[in-house]
Protein backbone atom coordinates (compact mmCIF):
# COMPACT_ATOMS: atom_id res chain seq x y z
CA UNK A 1 0.00 0.00 0.00
CA UNK A 2 1.07 3.74 -0.64
CA UNK A 3 0.76 6.84 0.43
CA UNK A 4 0.79 9.98 -1.67
CA UNK A 5 3.22 12.14 0.42
CA UNK A 6 3.73 16.25 -0.47
CA UNK A 7 6.54 16.79 2.09
CA UNK A 8 7.92 15.02 5.29
CA UNK A 9 9.57 17.39 7.59
CA UNK A 10 11.00 18.36 10.95
CA UNK A 11 11.77 17.97 13.95
CA UNK A 12 9.67 21.42 14.26
CA UNK A 13 7.31 23.18 16.92
CA UNK A 14 3.51 22.59 16.32
CA UNK A 15 2.77 26.03 15.57
CA UNK A 16 -0.98 25.93 16.74
CA UNK A 17 -3.75 24.64 18.28
CA UNK A 18 -3.72 22.09 21.27
CA UNK A 19 -0.75 21.04 20.65
CA UNK A 20 1.36 24.60 19.81
CA UNK A 21 4.78 24.40 20.75
CA UNK A 22 4.97 20.44 20.77
CA UNK A 23 8.29 18.92 18.63
CA UNK A 24 6.95 17.32 15.97
CA UNK A 25 7.35 15.51 12.27
CA UNK A 26 5.09 16.51 9.83
CA UNK A 27 3.98 13.91 7.16
CA UNK A 28 1.44 16.41 4.68
CA UNK A 29 -0.25 14.38 2.86
CA UNK A 30 -0.84 15.39 -1.09
CA UNK A 31 -4.43 15.92 -2.75
CA UNK A 32 -7.67 17.30 -1.18
CA UNK A 33 -11.56 17.49 -1.44
CA UNK A 34 -11.65 20.99 -0.59
CA UNK A 35 -10.34 24.61 -2.17
CA UNK A 36 -10.49 26.89 0.63
CA UNK A 37 -10.09 30.72 -1.03
CA UNK A 38 -7.23 31.07 1.73
CA UNK A 39 -5.56 28.12 1.74
CA UNK A 40 -1.64 28.34 3.09
CA UNK A 41 -0.69 24.57 1.33
CA UNK A 42 -2.14 24.84 -2.26
CA UNK A 43 1.09 22.40 -3.04
CA UNK A 44 -0.34 19.89 -0.99
CA UNK A 45 -4.28 20.36 -2.15
CA UNK A 46 -4.11 21.65 -5.85
CA UNK A 47 -3.61 18.86 -8.80
CA UNK A 48 -1.14 21.13 -10.68
CA UNK A 49 1.32 20.21 -7.79
CA UNK A 50 0.31 16.30 -8.45
CA UNK A 51 4.07 15.60 -10.21
CA UNK A 52 5.30 16.43 -6.75
CA UNK A 53 3.58 14.36 -4.83
CA UNK A 54 5.49 10.97 -4.16
CA UNK A 55 3.66 7.65 -3.73
CA UNK A 56 5.58 6.32 -0.86
CA UNK A 57 5.17 2.69 1.11
CA UNK A 58 4.53 2.50 4.60
CA UNK A 59 8.11 1.27 5.38
CA UNK A 60 9.14 4.39 3.19
CA UNK A 61 7.60 6.89 4.97
CA UNK A 62 8.17 5.90 8.74
CA UNK A 63 12.33 5.28 7.34
CA UNK A 64 11.87 8.92 7.16
CA UNK A 65 10.39 9.81 9.88
CA UNK A 66 12.52 7.73 12.35
CA UNK A 67 15.56 9.08 10.37
CA UNK A 68 14.27 12.51 10.85
CA UNK A 69 13.40 12.39 14.36
CA UNK A 70 16.87 10.48 15.47
CA UNK A 71 14.57 7.22 16.60
CA UNK A 72 13.57 9.66 19.39
CA UNK A 73 9.64 9.01 20.14
CA UNK A 74 8.00 12.31 19.41
CA UNK A 75 4.79 13.42 17.90
CA UNK A 76 3.97 12.99 14.47
CA UNK A 77 1.70 14.93 12.55
CA UNK A 78 -0.71 13.72 9.47
CA UNK A 79 -1.56 16.88 7.79
CA UNK A 80 -2.40 18.06 4.27
CA UNK A 81 -4.57 18.41 2.18
CA UNK A 82 -6.57 16.59 4.05
CA UNK A 83 -4.72 13.35 5.68
CA UNK A 84 -8.00 11.77 5.56
CA UNK A 85 -8.71 10.79 2.29
CA UNK A 86 -5.81 8.46 2.27
CA UNK A 87 -5.44 5.44 4.67
CA UNK A 88 -2.99 6.44 7.24
CA UNK A 89 -4.05 3.38 9.52
CA UNK A 90 -1.30 1.06 9.21
CA UNK A 91 1.22 4.27 9.54
CA UNK A 92 -0.25 4.96 12.91
CA UNK A 93 0.17 1.10 14.51
CA UNK A 94 3.82 1.10 13.13
CA UNK A 95 4.87 4.56 15.27
CA UNK A 96 2.61 3.77 17.86
CA UNK A 97 4.24 0.65 18.14
CA UNK A 98 7.61 2.47 18.57
CA UNK A 99 6.37 4.79 21.25
CA UNK A 100 5.21 7.59 19.11
CA UNK A 101 2.48 9.68 19.28
CA UNK A 102 0.40 10.86 16.72
CA UNK A 103 -2.15 14.08 15.75
CA UNK A 104 -4.23 14.38 12.72
CA UNK A 105 -5.90 17.41 11.55
CA UNK A 106 -8.92 17.40 9.11
CA UNK A 107 -12.12 19.56 8.33
CA UNK A 108 -14.01 16.41 9.07
CA UNK A 109 -15.71 15.69 6.08
CA UNK A 110 -14.49 12.01 5.41
CA UNK A 111 -14.50 9.64 8.73
CA UNK A 112 -12.42 6.70 9.00
CA UNK A 113 -11.70 4.39 11.43
CA UNK A 114 -8.13 5.13 12.26
CA UNK A 115 -9.59 8.39 14.12
CA UNK A 116 -9.93 6.27 16.90
CA UNK A 117 -6.02 5.29 16.91
CA UNK A 118 -4.44 8.85 16.85
CA UNK A 119 -3.50 10.47 20.30
CA UNK A 120 -4.99 14.18 19.39
CA UNK A 121 -7.94 14.24 16.31
CA UNK A 122 -8.52 17.94 15.53
CA UNK A 123 -11.25 19.25 13.79
CA UNK A 124 -10.73 21.87 11.69
CA UNK A 125 -14.25 23.04 10.05
CA UNK A 126 -13.63 25.89 7.67
CA UNK A 127 -15.49 29.13 8.58
CA UNK A 128 -17.73 31.18 5.42
CA UNK A 129 -14.68 33.18 4.55
CA UNK A 130 -13.29 29.63 3.06
CA UNK A 131 -15.64 29.30 0.38
CA UNK A 132 -16.79 26.57 1.42
CA UNK A 133 -19.86 24.34 3.18
CA UNK A 134 -19.21 21.58 5.66
CA UNK A 135 -21.40 18.58 5.35
CA UNK A 136 -22.12 18.48 9.10
CA UNK A 137 -22.98 14.76 9.13
CA UNK A 138 -20.20 14.09 8.09
CA UNK A 139 -18.39 15.61 10.24
CA UNK A 140 -20.43 13.89 13.52
CA UNK A 141 -19.25 10.72 11.39
CA UNK A 142 -16.02 11.71 11.84
CA UNK A 143 -16.28 12.57 15.82
CA UNK A 144 -18.14 9.14 16.21
CA UNK A 145 -14.87 7.85 14.31
CA UNK A 146 -12.32 9.36 16.78
CA UNK A 147 -14.08 8.61 19.98
CA UNK A 148 -11.28 6.23 20.69
CA UNK A 149 -8.75 9.08 20.43
CA UNK A 150 -7.28 10.11 23.52
CA UNK A 151 -8.34 13.67 22.78
CA UNK A 152 -10.46 15.39 20.41
CA UNK A 153 -10.36 19.47 19.43
CA UNK A 154 -12.11 21.55 17.43
CA UNK A 155 -10.04 24.55 15.63
CA UNK A 156 -11.55 27.67 13.59
CA UNK A 157 -9.92 29.85 11.40
CA UNK A 158 -11.03 33.43 11.88
CA UNK A 159 -11.16 36.35 9.21
CA UNK A 160 -14.10 38.42 9.98
CA UNK A 161 -16.75 39.32 11.63
CA UNK A 162 -18.70 36.28 9.64
CA UNK A 163 -16.33 33.74 10.52
CA UNK A 164 -16.48 35.12 14.34
CA UNK A 165 -20.17 34.57 14.51
CA UNK A 166 -20.28 31.11 12.61
CA UNK A 167 -17.42 29.67 15.26
CA UNK A 168 -19.58 30.65 18.37
CA UNK A 169 -23.03 29.22 16.90
CA UNK A 170 -20.58 25.63 15.96
CA UNK A 171 -19.66 25.82 18.97
CA UNK A 172 -22.59 26.03 20.97
CA UNK A 173 -23.52 23.24 18.90
CA UNK A 174 -20.21 20.80 19.64
CA UNK A 175 -19.21 22.68 23.25
CA UNK A 176 -17.89 19.44 24.84
CA UNK A 177 -15.09 20.09 22.38
CA UNK A 178 -12.58 21.91 23.50
CA UNK A 179 -11.99 24.76 20.99
CA UNK A 180 -8.68 26.80 19.56
CA UNK A 181 -9.24 29.78 17.43
CA UNK A 182 -6.45 31.59 15.10
CA UNK A 183 -6.42 34.34 13.12
CA UNK A 184 -6.34 34.14 9.27
CA UNK A 185 -2.97 34.87 7.59
CA UNK A 186 -4.16 36.89 4.68
CA UNK A 187 -0.99 36.58 3.03
CA UNK A 188 0.46 33.14 1.99
CA UNK A 189 2.96 33.23 -0.59
CA UNK A 190 6.23 31.96 0.51
CA UNK A 191 7.91 34.15 -1.36
CA UNK A 192 5.57 37.63 0.35
CA UNK A 193 6.89 38.57 3.59
CA UNK A 194 4.49 38.31 6.66
CA UNK A 195 3.20 41.47 7.48
CA UNK A 196 4.19 41.00 11.87
CA UNK A 197 2.13 43.71 12.65
CA UNK A 198 -1.60 43.10 10.66
CA UNK A 199 -1.05 39.19 12.51
CA UNK A 200 -1.08 41.06 15.65
CA UNK A 201 -3.77 43.37 14.69
CA UNK A 202 -5.67 40.16 13.96
CA UNK A 203 -4.86 38.39 16.96
CA UNK A 204 -5.78 41.70 19.09
CA UNK A 205 -9.22 42.20 17.59
CA UNK A 206 -10.09 38.35 17.65
CA UNK A 207 -9.15 38.36 21.55
CA UNK A 208 -10.84 41.85 22.97
CA UNK A 209 -13.91 40.58 20.46
CA UNK A 210 -14.11 37.49 22.11
CA UNK A 211 -13.48 39.17 25.59
CA UNK A 212 -16.25 41.85 25.45
CA UNK A 213 -18.40 39.00 24.25
CA UNK A 214 -17.93 37.03 27.36
CA UNK A 215 -16.80 34.45 25.35
CA UNK A 216 -14.67 32.50 27.24
CA UNK A 217 -14.80 28.97 26.00
CA UNK A 218 -12.11 29.58 22.98
CA UNK A 219 -8.39 29.65 23.58
CA UNK A 220 -7.49 32.15 21.07
CA UNK A 221 -4.11 31.24 19.70
CA UNK A 222 -1.65 32.60 17.07
CA UNK A 223 -0.07 30.95 14.29
CA UNK A 224 3.25 30.52 15.83
CA UNK A 225 5.26 28.72 13.13
CA UNK A 226 4.16 32.32 10.99
CA UNK A 227 5.10 34.29 13.25
CA UNK A 228 8.92 32.75 13.69
CA UNK A 229 9.59 31.44 10.11
CA UNK A 230 6.78 33.46 7.84
CA UNK A 231 5.55 31.36 5.14
CA UNK A 232 8.36 29.16 4.32
CA UNK A 233 7.91 25.84 3.96
CA UNK A 234 8.76 22.52 5.58
CA UNK A 235 9.23 24.34 8.88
Amino acid sequence: MTLRIAEIFGPTIQGEGALIGEPTVFVRAGGCDYRCSWCDSPHAVESQYRHSWAPMEIDTVWAKVGKLSGGRPLTVSLSGGNPAIQNFGPLIAKGQAAGYRFACETQGSVARPWFSDLDTLVLSPKPPSSGELVDWEAFSSCRTMGTGARQQVMKIVIFDEIDYQWAREIHSQHSDLPLYLQPGNPEVDPATPVDLHVLAERLGWLTEKAMADGWFAPRILPQLHVLIWGNKRGV
